[in-house]
Protein backbone atom coordinates (compact mmCIF):
# COMPACT_ATOMS: atom_id res chain seq x y z
CA UNK A 1 0.00 0.00 0.00
CA UNK A 2 1.50 3.08 -0.84
CA UNK A 3 2.18 5.70 1.58
CA UNK A 4 2.48 9.49 1.28
CA UNK A 5 5.34 11.36 2.93
CA UNK A 6 4.94 12.24 6.62
CA UNK A 7 3.90 15.36 7.99
CA UNK A 8 5.64 17.70 10.35
CA UNK A 9 3.56 17.18 13.86
CA UNK A 10 1.47 20.31 14.41
CA UNK A 11 1.53 21.13 18.39
CA UNK A 12 -0.32 23.98 19.62
CA UNK A 13 1.23 26.28 22.58
CA UNK A 14 -1.96 27.33 24.59
CA UNK A 15 -1.50 30.86 24.09
CA UNK A 16 -1.96 29.53 20.36
CA UNK A 17 -4.56 27.78 20.75
CA UNK A 18 -6.18 30.52 22.35
CA UNK A 19 -5.49 33.52 19.73
CA UNK A 20 -7.09 30.96 17.05
CA UNK A 21 -9.86 30.60 18.73
CA UNK A 22 -10.28 34.62 19.17
CA UNK A 23 -9.76 34.81 15.59
CA UNK A 24 -12.67 31.94 14.57
CA UNK A 25 -15.24 33.65 16.94
CA UNK A 26 -14.28 37.27 15.45
CA UNK A 27 -16.42 38.64 13.21
CA UNK A 28 -14.54 42.09 12.00
CA UNK A 29 -11.53 40.38 10.66
CA UNK A 30 -11.17 38.61 6.93
CA UNK A 31 -12.74 35.93 6.05
CA UNK A 32 -10.20 34.35 4.62
CA UNK A 33 -7.81 34.77 8.15
CA UNK A 34 -10.65 33.22 9.94
CA UNK A 35 -10.57 29.73 7.55
CA UNK A 36 -7.30 29.83 7.78
CA UNK A 37 -7.21 29.56 11.53
CA UNK A 38 -9.84 26.95 11.52
CA UNK A 39 -7.34 24.72 9.35
CA UNK A 40 -4.53 25.16 11.90
CA UNK A 41 -6.82 24.15 14.59
CA UNK A 42 -8.35 21.12 12.93
CA UNK A 43 -4.75 20.16 12.36
CA UNK A 44 -3.68 20.37 15.17
CA UNK A 45 -6.84 17.76 16.41
CA UNK A 46 -5.17 15.26 14.61
CA UNK A 47 -7.59 15.68 11.67
CA UNK A 48 -6.42 14.49 8.30
CA UNK A 49 -5.65 16.60 5.46
CA UNK A 50 -8.28 15.61 3.27
CA UNK A 51 -11.04 15.32 5.78
CA UNK A 52 -10.15 19.10 6.66
CA UNK A 53 -10.29 19.83 2.79
CA UNK A 54 -13.67 18.23 2.21
CA UNK A 55 -15.57 19.38 5.12
CA UNK A 56 -14.24 23.11 4.60
CA UNK A 57 -14.66 22.60 0.49
CA UNK A 58 -10.74 22.99 -0.06
CA UNK A 59 -8.38 21.70 -1.89
CA UNK A 60 -6.07 19.33 -0.39
CA UNK A 61 -3.10 21.54 -1.65
CA UNK A 62 -4.91 24.96 0.14
CA UNK A 63 -5.11 23.34 3.36
CA UNK A 64 -1.38 21.65 3.64
CA UNK A 65 -0.04 25.01 2.31
CA UNK A 66 -1.75 27.06 5.58
CA UNK A 67 -0.50 23.51 7.73
CA UNK A 68 2.81 23.79 6.51
CA UNK A 69 2.78 27.78 6.73
CA UNK A 70 2.00 27.90 10.16
CA UNK A 71 4.37 25.40 11.56
CA UNK A 72 7.22 27.52 9.45
CA UNK A 73 5.85 30.91 10.75
CA UNK A 74 3.64 30.04 13.71
CA UNK A 75 0.61 32.93 13.44
CA UNK A 76 2.44 35.40 11.40
CA UNK A 77 2.50 32.83 8.43
CA UNK A 78 -1.46 32.96 8.34
CA UNK A 79 -1.23 36.68 7.63
CA UNK A 80 -1.20 37.23 3.56
CA UNK A 81 1.98 38.41 2.04
CA UNK A 82 3.17 41.76 0.88
CA UNK A 83 2.61 41.99 -2.59
CA UNK A 84 4.64 44.22 -5.02
CA UNK A 85 2.89 46.97 -6.18
CA UNK A 86 2.39 51.15 -6.58
CA UNK A 87 4.76 52.54 -3.25
CA UNK A 88 2.60 54.26 -0.63
CA UNK A 89 1.89 57.76 -1.36
CA UNK A 90 0.57 58.46 1.98
CA UNK A 91 3.48 58.03 4.71
CA UNK A 92 2.50 56.80 8.29
CA UNK A 93 2.58 60.56 9.73
CA UNK A 94 -0.15 61.73 7.57
CA UNK A 95 -2.42 58.58 8.64
CA UNK A 96 -1.72 59.45 12.31
CA UNK A 97 -2.90 63.38 11.75
CA UNK A 98 -5.92 61.54 9.93
CA UNK A 99 -6.55 59.60 12.60
CA UNK A 100 -5.82 61.89 15.91
CA UNK A 101 -7.63 64.75 14.14
CA UNK A 102 -10.90 62.29 13.21
CA UNK A 103 -10.49 61.18 17.31
CA UNK A 104 -9.89 64.26 18.73
CA UNK A 105 -11.15 67.38 17.14
CA UNK A 106 -14.32 68.48 15.28
CA UNK A 107 -15.02 70.55 12.20
CA UNK A 108 -14.48 74.20 12.33
CA UNK A 109 -17.98 74.95 10.81
CA UNK A 110 -19.75 73.57 13.89
CA UNK A 111 -20.42 70.04 12.64
CA UNK A 112 -20.59 67.73 15.39
CA UNK A 113 -18.53 64.98 13.54
CA UNK A 114 -15.93 64.59 10.86
CA UNK A 115 -17.45 63.03 7.46
CA UNK A 116 -15.29 61.18 4.81
CA UNK A 117 -15.21 64.07 2.37
CA UNK A 118 -15.02 67.14 5.38
CA UNK A 119 -11.37 65.40 6.84
CA UNK A 120 -10.27 64.69 3.39
CA UNK A 121 -10.67 68.45 2.78
CA UNK A 122 -8.74 68.91 6.11
CA UNK A 123 -5.91 66.26 5.63
CA UNK A 124 -5.61 66.32 2.00
CA UNK A 125 -5.95 63.05 1.51
CA UNK A 126 -8.51 61.88 -0.68
CA UNK A 127 -12.04 60.27 0.33
CA UNK A 128 -11.61 56.92 -1.40
CA UNK A 129 -8.65 57.15 1.03
CA UNK A 130 -10.04 58.28 3.99
CA UNK A 131 -12.31 55.88 3.29
CA UNK A 132 -10.00 53.02 3.51
CA UNK A 133 -8.53 53.99 6.20
CA UNK A 134 -11.59 54.64 8.53
CA UNK A 135 -12.57 51.01 7.60
CA UNK A 136 -9.03 49.90 8.08
CA UNK A 137 -9.35 50.70 11.82
CA UNK A 138 -12.76 50.29 12.55
CA UNK A 139 -13.35 54.33 12.72
CA UNK A 140 -17.37 55.15 12.23
CA UNK A 141 -17.63 58.92 12.96
CA UNK A 142 -21.21 59.08 11.65
CA UNK A 143 -22.58 56.45 14.22
CA UNK A 144 -23.08 57.39 18.34
CA UNK A 145 -24.21 54.27 20.40
CA UNK A 146 -26.25 55.62 23.34
CA UNK A 147 -26.14 54.48 26.70
CA UNK A 148 -27.43 54.95 30.47
CA UNK A 149 -25.70 54.34 33.74
CA UNK A 150 -28.13 53.26 36.33
CA UNK A 151 -27.62 55.75 39.68
CA UNK A 152 -29.45 53.41 41.31
CA UNK A 153 -27.43 52.70 45.18
CA UNK A 154 -28.45 49.53 45.42
CA UNK A 155 -27.70 48.56 41.80
CA UNK A 156 -25.86 45.26 42.58
CA UNK A 157 -28.03 44.00 44.93
CA UNK A 158 -30.88 44.26 42.64
CA UNK A 159 -29.51 43.03 39.61
CA UNK A 160 -28.03 39.97 41.16
CA UNK A 161 -31.99 39.84 42.69
CA UNK A 162 -33.14 39.73 39.11
CA UNK A 163 -30.61 37.95 37.31
CA UNK A 164 -31.05 34.96 39.46
CA UNK A 165 -34.54 34.37 38.83
CA UNK A 166 -33.67 34.34 35.39
CA UNK A 167 -31.16 31.97 35.71
CA UNK A 168 -32.32 29.84 38.83
CA UNK A 169 -35.52 30.27 39.34
CA UNK A 170 -36.96 29.08 42.29
CA UNK A 171 -39.49 25.58 42.50
CA UNK A 172 -43.04 25.79 43.39
CA UNK A 173 -42.84 29.34 41.75
CA UNK A 174 -43.66 31.67 38.36
CA UNK A 175 -41.40 34.58 37.38
CA UNK A 176 -43.14 37.35 35.99
CA UNK A 177 -42.45 40.28 34.36
CA UNK A 178 -44.44 43.08 34.08
CA UNK A 179 -44.44 46.38 32.85
CA UNK A 180 -46.95 48.43 30.58
CA UNK A 181 -46.90 50.13 27.59
CA UNK A 182 -48.41 53.31 27.71
CA UNK A 183 -49.38 56.18 25.35
CA UNK A 184 -50.55 52.90 22.58
CA UNK A 185 -51.83 55.00 19.80
CA UNK A 186 -54.69 54.62 17.03
CA UNK A 187 -53.15 56.37 14.14
CA UNK A 188 -55.52 56.32 10.84
CA UNK A 189 -53.18 57.02 7.68
CA UNK A 190 -54.97 59.62 5.96
CA UNK A 191 -54.86 57.42 3.01
CA UNK A 192 -55.05 53.92 1.69
CA UNK A 193 -51.81 51.60 2.19
CA UNK A 194 -50.52 50.70 -1.26
CA UNK A 195 -49.70 47.17 -0.82
CA UNK A 196 -46.36 45.50 -1.52
CA UNK A 197 -45.51 44.16 -4.81
CA UNK A 198 -41.92 42.31 -6.76
CA UNK A 199 -39.68 45.64 -6.71
CA UNK A 200 -41.57 47.95 -4.68
CA UNK A 201 -41.96 48.01 -0.75
CA UNK A 202 -45.48 48.53 1.24
CA UNK A 203 -46.63 52.26 0.79
CA UNK A 204 -47.74 54.65 3.77
CA UNK A 205 -48.49 57.88 4.02
CA UNK A 206 -46.10 59.95 6.73
CA UNK A 207 -49.37 61.81 8.01
CA UNK A 208 -52.01 60.80 10.05
CA UNK A 209 -55.21 61.25 12.35
CA UNK A 210 -55.03 60.60 16.11
CA UNK A 211 -57.95 58.74 17.18
CA UNK A 212 -56.58 58.39 21.02
CA UNK A 213 -54.46 55.82 23.13
CA UNK A 214 -54.62 52.94 25.48
CA UNK A 215 -52.02 51.31 27.80
CA UNK A 216 -51.35 47.99 27.57
CA UNK A 217 -50.29 46.08 30.68
CA UNK A 218 -48.28 42.95 30.06
CA UNK A 219 -47.09 40.14 31.94
CA UNK A 220 -44.48 37.85 30.80
CA UNK A 221 -43.71 34.29 31.92
CA UNK A 222 -39.93 33.67 32.07
CA UNK A 223 -40.90 29.77 31.80
CA UNK A 224 -42.59 29.26 28.77
CA UNK A 225 -43.02 32.90 26.96
CA UNK A 226 -46.52 33.23 27.52
CA UNK A 227 -48.14 36.85 28.22
CA UNK A 228 -50.82 37.60 30.49
CA UNK A 229 -52.10 41.10 28.74
CA UNK A 230 -54.91 43.95 29.17
CA UNK A 231 -55.30 46.96 27.53
CA UNK A 232 -56.75 50.27 29.86
CA UNK A 233 -57.44 53.63 29.36
CA UNK A 234 -55.24 55.00 31.76
CA UNK A 235 -51.76 53.57 33.91
CA UNK A 236 -52.58 54.79 36.84
CA UNK A 237 -52.01 52.56 40.68
CA UNK A 238 -55.95 51.73 40.28
CA UNK A 239 -55.43 50.31 36.45
CA UNK A 240 -52.04 48.33 37.85
CA UNK A 241 -53.42 46.89 41.17
CA UNK A 242 -56.82 45.55 38.81
CA UNK A 243 -54.09 43.94 36.60
CA UNK A 244 -52.44 41.96 39.46
CA UNK A 245 -55.65 40.96 40.80
CA UNK A 246 -56.35 39.69 37.23
CA UNK A 247 -52.73 37.61 37.48
CA UNK A 248 -53.58 36.41 40.93
CA UNK A 249 -56.63 34.91 39.28
CA UNK A 250 -54.87 33.31 36.55
CA UNK A 251 -51.97 31.77 38.37
CA UNK A 252 -52.76 28.46 40.39
CA UNK A 253 -52.97 29.11 44.35
CA UNK A 254 -50.51 26.44 44.96
CA UNK A 255 -47.36 28.88 43.27
CA UNK A 256 -45.63 31.74 44.70
CA UNK A 257 -45.53 34.50 42.65
CA UNK A 258 -42.09 36.54 41.96
CA UNK A 259 -43.08 39.87 39.95
CA UNK A 260 -40.04 41.75 38.84
CA UNK A 261 -41.35 45.17 37.84
CA UNK A 262 -39.15 48.94 37.34
CA UNK A 263 -39.25 51.82 39.57
CA UNK A 264 -42.61 54.09 38.33
CA UNK A 265 -44.13 55.35 41.04
CA UNK A 266 -47.66 53.18 40.87
CA UNK A 267 -45.92 49.77 41.25
CA UNK A 268 -45.23 51.48 44.72
CA UNK A 269 -48.19 53.16 45.68
CA UNK A 270 -49.31 52.80 49.59
CA UNK A 271 -52.73 50.39 47.88
CA UNK A 272 -50.78 48.55 46.05
CA UNK A 273 -48.56 48.04 48.90
CA UNK A 274 -51.29 47.03 51.32
CA UNK A 275 -52.76 44.58 48.80
CA UNK A 276 -49.41 42.71 48.39
CA UNK A 277 -48.84 42.95 52.18
CA UNK A 278 -51.84 40.71 52.21
CA UNK A 279 -51.12 38.04 49.84
CA UNK A 280 -47.92 36.24 51.31
CA UNK A 281 -47.29 34.44 47.69
CA UNK A 282 -46.60 37.51 46.21
CA UNK A 283 -42.53 38.70 46.00
CA UNK A 284 -41.85 42.16 44.25
CA UNK A 285 -38.46 42.45 42.92
CA UNK A 286 -37.48 45.62 41.53
CA UNK A 287 -35.32 46.53 38.65
CA UNK A 288 -32.42 48.89 38.96
CA UNK A 289 -33.43 52.85 37.88
CA UNK A 290 -32.66 53.35 34.07
CA UNK A 291 -32.56 49.28 33.92
CA UNK A 292 -35.39 48.85 31.27
CA UNK A 293 -33.09 46.63 29.53
CA UNK A 294 -33.44 43.75 32.94
CA UNK A 295 -37.23 43.47 32.61
CA UNK A 296 -37.66 41.10 29.41
CA UNK A 297 -41.22 42.17 29.31
CA UNK A 298 -39.73 44.84 27.33
CA UNK A 299 -38.65 42.17 24.38
CA UNK A 300 -42.19 41.74 24.12
CA UNK A 301 -43.22 45.26 23.94
CA UNK A 302 -40.83 45.73 21.12
CA UNK A 303 -42.13 42.77 19.18
CA UNK A 304 -45.67 43.76 19.37
CA UNK A 305 -44.77 47.65 18.60
CA UNK A 306 -43.10 46.35 15.28
CA UNK A 307 -45.36 43.50 13.98
CA UNK A 308 -48.57 44.66 15.11
CA UNK A 309 -48.77 48.46 15.89
CA UNK A 310 -46.40 50.68 13.92
CA UNK A 311 -47.16 49.64 10.73
CA UNK A 312 -51.43 49.55 10.98
CA UNK A 313 -53.96 52.01 10.50
CA UNK A 314 -56.80 52.14 13.21
CA UNK A 315 -60.31 54.13 12.52
CA UNK A 316 -60.13 53.88 16.80
CA UNK A 317 -58.92 52.55 19.98
CA UNK A 318 -61.37 49.60 20.22
CA UNK A 319 -59.99 48.69 16.68
CA UNK A 320 -56.54 48.72 17.78
CA UNK A 321 -57.09 46.94 21.27
CA UNK A 322 -58.84 44.29 19.25
CA UNK A 323 -55.42 44.24 17.13
CA UNK A 324 -53.55 43.78 20.20
CA UNK A 325 -55.29 40.54 21.61
CA UNK A 326 -55.88 39.55 18.14
CA UNK A 327 -51.35 39.39 18.41
CA UNK A 328 -51.15 38.05 21.90
CA UNK A 329 -53.52 35.06 21.29
CA UNK A 330 -51.48 34.29 18.17
CA UNK A 331 -48.47 34.67 20.41
CA UNK A 332 -49.09 32.45 23.30
CA UNK A 333 -50.25 29.26 20.49
CA UNK A 334 -46.64 29.16 19.83
CA UNK A 335 -44.46 30.87 22.29
CA UNK A 336 -41.28 30.28 23.69
CA UNK A 337 -39.08 31.67 26.18
CA UNK A 338 -36.79 34.47 25.96
CA UNK A 339 -33.27 32.87 26.38
CA UNK A 340 -31.74 35.07 29.07
CA UNK A 341 -27.84 33.99 28.88
CA UNK A 342 -25.86 36.68 31.13
CA UNK A 343 -24.50 36.31 34.29
CA UNK A 344 -24.34 39.25 37.22
CA UNK A 345 -20.56 39.14 36.59
CA UNK A 346 -20.77 39.26 33.38
CA UNK A 347 -22.61 42.41 33.31
CA UNK A 348 -20.97 43.98 36.09
CA UNK A 349 -17.75 43.35 33.87
CA UNK A 350 -19.40 45.35 30.88
CA UNK A 351 -19.94 48.00 33.20
CA UNK A 352 -16.37 48.58 34.35
CA UNK A 353 -15.34 48.58 30.84
CA UNK A 354 -17.98 51.41 29.93
CA UNK A 355 -16.55 53.04 33.24
CA UNK A 356 -13.04 52.83 32.08
CA UNK A 357 -13.81 54.51 28.26
CA UNK A 358 -15.88 57.06 30.53
CA UNK A 359 -13.27 58.13 33.20
CA UNK A 360 -10.71 57.85 30.32
CA UNK A 361 -12.82 60.88 28.01
CA UNK A 362 -11.67 63.62 30.73
CA UNK A 363 -15.23 64.31 32.22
Amino acid sequence: MAMGRPKAELVLAQAEREQLQSMVRSRSIPAALVARARIVLSCAAGEPNSSVADRMELSNATVGKWRRRFIERRINGLYDELRPGKPRTIDDARVAELINKTLHTKPADGSTHWSVRSIGDETGISPTSVHRYFKLFGLQPHRTKSFKLSTDPFFIEKLRDVVGLYLNPPENALVLCVDEKSQCQALERTQPMLPMGLGYLEGVTHDYKRHGTTTLFAALNVLNGAVLADCKPRHRHQEFLSFLRAIDKSVPAELDIHCIVDNYRTHKHAKVKAWLAKRARWNMHFIPTYSSWLNQVERFFSLITGKAIRRGSFKNVRELIRNIDHFVTHHNQSCRPFVWSATADSILEKLHRLCTRISGTGH
